[in-house]
């Protein structure tokens, strides 16, 4: 049980947002959570989140004991680039669904993580892996997992402010002219097809996509892609709006496409640069492409 006096500086805020003052290693949603499973009281008395406190109140919350997820572990090999007590660095195989859903729910990365760390502290009260940033399915390459929710918060943060830098390698349709550039296009769901992205005024948000070429073939392009936002499908969107799609892309490269690559996009996350949740010191990780896009890009050479 947690007990604090509120001080003057604290007088007439809400409970939710003085608890997420006073309780840096959990979410403000975690903290909403256990508020409305009425585990915490004001002055004795069951307390909402929007109460506000007035000088002198007192306050103890009672954080519930780590739920276990209710997703099965699997033991299935991960790369590992690195791993600490805070996060966990892996490289992620083409093919591979990141997040347990409709269709998903046995041989994803969090059934995986599930099975490799035997030190989750909890996310939001439930035992799970943080996934700090997403990528497609038939994207490879870096991805960040936070192992508790002070990481999570910490690291989630930074992808908000720009701060955690991510890189990917491309392959594109089509020989790029410019050396480098800067795609700055909202990104949406489009309205004649749910499962794709779309650039469109309509319902989106900011989309920022930077490029820089890394080789010129005879029909292809290799580049480098930084990413300013993290929209979904970012990079396959951008780059097929401005006429030049990721190879092997099934949604946007159009029917008529006949592909270098039959097993999805060659798109893959090569960099990833972070500052450590509790050492607060740059990190930077980078992997080689893959066997398969090596093999690709030899064939064009």
């Amino acid at each position: 049980m947690n007990r604090i006096v509120v001080s003057e500086e604290f007088a007439n805020q809400r409970l939710d947002k003085f608890l997420s003052s006073q309780l840096k290693d959990f979410s403000r949603t975690h903290i909403a959570k256990i508020i409305d499973e009425e585990n915490c009281k004001v002055n004795g008395k069951v307390a909402k989140s929007s109460l506000k406190l007035k000088q002198g109140d007192i306050v103890e919350i009672d954080i519930p004991e780590v739920k276990p997820l209710e997703i099965e572990k699997e033991d299935i090999e991960l790369d590992v680039v690195y791993e600490d007590s805070d996060i966990l660095i892996i490289n992620k195989p083409q093919g591979m669904v990141v997040h347990p859903a409709n269709g998903h729910y046995e041989h994803t990365l969090v059934n995986a993580i599930l099975h490799h760390c035997n030190d989750l502290s909890g996310i939001n009260g439930v035992m799970r892996p943080g996934i700090v940033h997403r990528i497609d399915k038939d994207t490879s390459g870096l991805i960040c997992v936070a192992k508790n929710d002070k990481a999570h918060l910490f690291l989630a943060e930074q992808l908000k402010d720009h701060t955690m830098a991510r890189e990917y390698t491309a392959l594109v349709r089509g020989v790029i002219p410019e050396n480098s550039g800067e795609i700055n296009m909202p990104i949406g769901r489009d309205r004649n097809n749910r499962q794709k992205m779309a650039v469109t005024r309509t319902n989106s948000k900011e989309a920022i996509t930077y490029f820089k070429v890394i080789k010129r073939f005879s029909n292809n392009t290799l580049i480098e892609c930084k990413l300013k936002t993290g929209r979904t499908h970012q990079i396959r969107v951008h780059m097929s709006y401005i006429g030049f799609p990721v190879e092997g892309d099934p949604l946007y490269c159009g029917k008529k496409y006949d592909t270098l690559y039959k097993n999805g996009q060659l798109l893959v996350a090569t960099s990833l640069k972070l500052i450590h949740p509790s050492s607060k010191e740059e990190m930077e990780f980078k992997i080689d492409l893959p066997d398969y896009f090596k093999e690709i890009i030899d064939h064009l050479e």
